[in-house]
């Protein structure tokens, strides 16, 4: 799967360094509560490798990129031996020096959080941190300010600078020594307050094979396959066979829902199939009314009914009294192991605002009515930025619309430039704008076309042709 890293600041030297400069660019954000890995840069300027460690373990920990900042002119080891008016105190000693910088950030303006560390030099920042920071606009950023050194604490380094990027918010930093742990880093991090979700408005479709979809991975921690098998109207053995027809071919995400009246056989069907148990992922949902006054009793319902040991993720199935207490006790049923991950189907933008400031667990997916004649164009990247998965349900349009949309002119065109069906043309425009599909389907002929879809690719112009098909269009009442 797709990991979209964004690049946290970091910029140290070590105070007792004497060895040479070696420093090589690599490629390496968010509000104050969530931070999308995509949209954190981390920049470091290190000597000695102290502060690249430090570095790779905001990496590691936030799932942003490194961006080392490499003088053009690199420090020698007489530029480093300090109090011998050396290059190092020549320059801390002048307000103007600032140490031109090789390279630069690309697309800075995408990072919103910027973690910016650098060793201590006579009790403050190299003037290279003054430097990058006057080369870019830092205005409703936030700056995270470290260090390294043998024993300076930041001090002053760090509040010295704020005068530099002014519009931007800082928040407190840290100094680090030599040898920082894993641990300690990510006990810094966590203790900001910040909470970094994955990147999740664009998959890894090059590493899928027709018969294996890539995942994503979800705010929740796991991963979650990017085409399933929907199950809506399947019951009985029909259901069943479709289940083995589409783990036969592939698929490895199935869902499901209690108003459904399937989880019986879809667990049934898992059950017996060859297909290991940890495998495949299966979402539930529980439903308004009876279900949400009783969430207890509802959740425990799904798990007698499909008895495959946890659930996957479990939603609401839309908006309704009492879905906060619902979605509560899925938090607790969490807590116990029953279900891994939490989600939402049928809301929108309003209603996630709303909801998430009630709840602990952020929902990791919103499952909604999505296809080429209603794109909701505003919601999928208003739910990617909160770090929620979008899955589209009717994928296709819907019962009696499928028809017209697979006969679609621009859509048929498309498949025929690619040599493939207007279903699967449908399905890898649902995935290459970030949006998990399940298709429902009771033909295994169907099943295995649906989860072929990853041997071409559309266009800029291609999908751009189908965003235009937009017709704000909604086929059901949800």
């Amino acid at each position: 799967m797709r990991k979209t890293l964004g690049i946290i600041l970091i910029i140290m030297m070590a105070l007792f360094s004497f060895s040479a400069c070696n420093n090589t660019n690599q490629n390496g954000g968010t509000n104050h509560t969530t931070a999308n890995s995509s949209n954190v840069l981390i920049a470091f300027f290190s000597c000695t490798g102290t502060t690249k460690g430090v570095a790779e373990h905001i990496e590691a920990k936030t799932g942003g990129a490194l961006y080392s900042i490499v003088p053009e002119e690199p420090y020698t080891e007489d530029d480093l031996k300090y109090y011998t008016n050396c290059r190092a105190d020549r320059e801390q000693n002048d307000p103007d020096a600032r140490p031109a910088i090789n390279g630069s950030v690309e697309k800075m303006e995408n990072y919103d959080v910027i973690f910016l560390g650098y060793p201590i030099w006579h009790g403050q920042a190299p003037k290279i941190i003054y430097t990058f920071l006057e080369s870019y606009d830092f205005s409703g950023k936030t700056i995270i300010p470290f260090c390294t050194s043998h024993s300076s604490g930041i001090g002053s380094s760090a509040t010295n600078l704020h005068s530099l990027a002014s519009d931007a918010t800082w928040l407190d930093g840290r100094r680090f020594p030599s040898g920082t742990s894993q641990s300690t880093v990510n006990d810094w991090v966590d203790s900001l307050g910040l909470k970094f979700t994955p990147d999740v408005s664009a998959f890894d479709l090059g590493s899928g094979k027709n018969g294996h979809a890539p995942t994503v991975t979800l705010n929740s921690g796991y991963e979650m396959p990017i085409l399933g098998l929907g199950t809506y109207s399947l019951t009985g053995e029909t259901c069943k066979a479709s289940v083995k027809a589409a783990l036969d071919s592939g698929v490895r995400l199935i869902d499901t829902a209690h108003m459904y009246g399937n989880e019986r056989e879809i667990g049934e069907a898992i059950r017996e199939s060859n297909v290991p148990r940890e495998e495949i992922f299966v979402i539930t949902k529980i439903y308004p009314g009876e279900q949400y006054s009783h969430p207890e009793e509802a959740i425990q319902e799904s798990l007698d009914k499909l008895d495959i040991g946890y659930i996957d993720m479990m939603l609401l199935h839309h908006p309704g009294a009492n879905d906060v207490k619902a979605y509560k006790a899925m938090e607790k049923a969490v807590a116990d192991g029953k279900i891994r991950s939490l989600g939402l189907s049928n809301w929108y933008i309003e209603e996630i605002d709303d909801f998430i400031s009630q709840v602990d667990i952020r929902p990791a997916l919103v499952q909604n009515e999505i296809h080429p004649y209603y794109q909701e164009q505003a919601v999928v990247p208003y739910m990617h930025n909160l770090g929620i998965v979008m899955q589209a349900w009717y994928p296709f349009g819907g019962r009696g619309h499928t028809g017209e949309l697979l006969s679609d002119e621009t859509i048929v065109k498309i498949a025929e430039a690619h040599n493939v069906t207007a279903a699967q043309v449908i399905l890898r425009w649902h995935l290459q704008r970030g949006v998990v599909a399940i298709p429902g389907s009771s033909d295994p002929t169907h099943i295995l076309e649906n989860i072929s879809v990853f041997d071409f690719s559309l266009s800029s112009e291609e999908m751009n042709d189908i965003a235009a098909l937009d017709r704000n269009e909604k086929h059901d009442w949800y």
